[in-house]
């Protein structure tokens, strides 16, 4: 077989152990408890792709993803609780904090189809605006990781300001339904962890076509040659833009399928340390791969949550550790384990020795 052929046939059995963890294995083993935290992250997962993609293959070190993350959580969060206060209602903390009134920029969210566009037209429409306003400057490197550092930064203050309007430090929970399913009930719960996971496979197979195209190609171009595809006749600010808008999206919907999952979201949730701790997962899994950012984001939010539990005080001495035994042994993450394994040669490549002649 040649080299592209095993590779799509590599890459297609990564698709298949993926589906089938997800789908059989987790949902036999785990108890729903169990299952609505793995829920979670693969919600985190989804945030990581996108960082691959705006990271990995685009260079632009994002550390504001947590911006994204939150806007598609609170869209999704308003149409909950507004749904739950029922037709004209108002939701329960606006009663206690507020003047008892539903803000205007709350009722087009009491709408399940708007809320679904909006869970991704406002971040994509956020990351354009930024994006294109940053990168057409040329900010890049560690200018623009300061720059979506700082927007993260600004963005928690801004909820937690909010307190009639957002919920303030508290945020929003206390749900009861998702677009009508009784969130109590373990067999949606179980829909819940179904559709994420079916979310990260399409976020996944998205990745994967985007990386092979002719777009993916000038992307990596643009990270490593900016001046020369200027000068090839490309706009490097505007193909920078599309990928920080993809990833955007991503983040979105994974904040939205968040909120019914974890049944809340607060400003911790979208703040610098939850944007750093996406970028962290991303580096240990290896950015530069298709499967390496969704498994890095999985095995720290999992490690955070076990090694939490029996070291509370610990745990961020371990993450800490981690990062840095990654980026001084493996900086392209774990995922180049397997890279070097492939390149060991075996019997099947080796060259055959040449015989030699006998002579008479």
């Amino acid at each position: 077989m040649t080299p592209i052929v095993r590779r799509h046939g590599a890459t297609l059995a990564g698709f298949a152990a993926v589906a089938v963890a997800l789908f059989a294995v987790a949902p036999s083993v785990l108890s729903t408890f169990r299952l609505s935290l793995l829920g979670q992250f693969v919600c985190f997962a989804m945030v990581a792709v996108g960082i691959g993609l705006a990271w990995g293959r685009g260079g632009m070190l994002t550390l504001g993803q947590g911006v994204y993350f939150g806007l598609g959580a609170y869209v999704m969060a308003m149409h909950m609780k507004l749904d739950d206060a029922g037709p004209g209602g108002v939701p329960d903390f606006m009663q206690l904090y507020g003047n008892g009134e539903v803000p205007l920029w709350w009722e087009p969210f009491r709408s399940p189809v708007i809320t679904l566009v909006a869970v991704a037209a406002i971040p994509a429409a956020v990351a354009f605006v930024l994006g294109w306003a940053i990168f057409r400057r040329g900010v890049r490197g560690a200018y623009f990781a300061i720059l979506s550092q700082a927007l993260a930064a600004a963005f928690a203050i801004l909820l937690i300001g909010q307190q009639a309007t957002t919920g303030g430090t508290n945020g929003l929970n206390g749900f009861r339904s998702f677009f009508g399913y009784d969130l109590f009930d373990p067999v949606n719960k179980r829909m819940l962890f179904f559709i994420a996971s079916g979310a990260l496979l399409l976020m996944l197979l998205a990745a994967w076509q985007l990386y092979r195209s002719r777009y993916g190609e000038l992307l990596v171009a643009v990270r490593d040659q900016e001046q020369r595809v200027r000068f090839l006749g490309y706009d490097p600010a505007l193909v920078k833009t599309v990928a920080y808008v993809i990833a955007a999206v991503m983040a979105g919907i994974g904040g939205a399928l968040f909120v019914p999952i974890a049944g809340i979201v607060s400003p911790d949730d979208v703040g610098v340390v939850p944007s750093i701790g996406f970028l962290i997962g991303v580096a240990i899994g290896g950015r530069a791969t298709l499967f390496g950012p969704a498994l890095g984001a999985l095995i720290v939010a999992w490690a955070e949550t076990s090694l939490s539990e029996s070291f509370p005080s610990m745990w961020t001495y371990f993450q800490g550790v981690l990062f840095v035994v990654v980026v001084a042994f493996l900086p392209r993450g774990f995922a180049s384990v397997s890279a070097l394994w492939r390149r060991r040669p075996t019997p099947a490549t080796e060259p055959a020795p040449q015989r030699q002649e006998a002579t008479v």
